[in-house]
């Protein structure tokens, strides 16, 4: 004979769907159904954890620089300002690049709330997880990490908390001494850990004439890895016609070498000599940038030379999240 199904008890209050909480996969279900959580309310939850939203900062101001501190900057703080202002006692919220210990966020000692962005997080929207990270890190005692968990299905995304009209305005670091208020005289075991941080670190400046361009310094040579806001498809193709007219350099002895996907953005690679630096990619970069406008604008279709370029730039992405 088949199990019958329990049935809910009479009288038991049901709650409406945004005050059911999160509970075991096995657990009973919280809004009274008499089901396991799920086959109930957890069926949205299961489905939210497992769809992937491809570009989690679209709408932020600074899309293309939160890719660029999400995946390829070491070390980068940035000031957020949240709708409606900070609330009494928090004196400040930033973002940055990795916390110490690996921590999603840390309230610290006089309030201020710091939100790290390179951590793993526990579904496909990371937008999601970052905000629910946030709301714990702004209700957390002074003093206190905030450990990471399963943000609800329903919750808020970082589009939601942040203020959209504000500037993101990204701080590159040369190590990671703003983990401490006062690194100077941090204790020993504090100072190792800042140590052994800052050794892995790659020299990194963003460039201040064109929006979301990092170069970075390798024992080999340099690069220039630059976060765009186009679409795949379209900048492909202005890359492509830049590419087969000769124009797709950074100027003499550097290359493009192809491209990343990362949160539903490309980032064009430059291999530079070792001999040039942030300051000397300035000139090129904006030079670069007025090839590409006129690239975008043009909707002719591509030549065979220029397909085969296209061909070329494909084979050579490659897919960061």
């Amino acid at each position: 004979m088949a199990k019958k199904r329990p049935q809910t008890k009479a009288g038991k209050q049901q709650l409406k769907d945004g005050e059911i909480p999160v509970v075991g996969a096995r657990e009973p279900c919280p809004c009274g159904s008499g089901r396991r959580y799920k086959a109930c309310h957890g069926r949205a939850a299961a489905q939210a954890v497992a769809e992937l939203v491809h570009r989690p900062f679209e709408g932020l101001s600074g899309e293309c620089d939160w890719v660029a501190l999400r995946e390829l900057v070491p070390a980068a703080t940035v000031e957020l300002t949240l709708q409606g202002g900070l609330p009494e006692g928090v004196p400040s919220v930033t973002l940055a690049t990795v916390l110490p210990m690996a921590w999603p966020a840390l309230r610290r000692d006089d309030g201020s709330v710091l939100l790290g962005l390179q951590n793993d997080t526990p579904s496909g929207d990371l937008s999601r997880d970052l905000a629910d990270t946030l709301r714990q890190a702004l209700a957390a005692d002074p003093g206190t990490p905030v450990t990471a968990r399963r943000a609800p299905a329903d919750g808020p995304r970082l589009q939601d908390l942040l203020d959209p009209e504000a500037a993101f305005e990204p701080v590159v670091h040369s190590g990671f001494e703003f983990w401490v208020p006062d690194s100077e005289n941090a204790s020993p075991e504090v100072t190792a850990s800042l140590e052994r941080a800052n050794e892995a670190t790659i020299p990194t400046t963003r460039l201040s004439g064109v929006d979301a361009a990092y170069w970075c310094e390798t024992p080999e040579k340099n690069h220039l890895r630059w976060v765009m806001p186009h679409t795949e498809e379209r900048l492909l193709d202005a890359l492509a016609r830049l590419h087969a007219a000769g124009a797709s350099s950074l100027g003499e002895g550097t290359r493009l070498v192809g491209s990343f996907r990362a949160h539903g953005l490309m980032v064009p690679v430059w291999d530079l000599p070792s001999t040039m630096g942030a300051a000397e990619c300035e000139k090129p970069a904006v030079e670069f940038a007025e090839r590409l406008a006129g690239a975008l604008a043009s909707d002719a279709p591509l030549t065979a030379e220029e397909r085969r370029a296209r061909g070329g730039l494909t084979n050579r992405q490659v897919t960061l999240s």
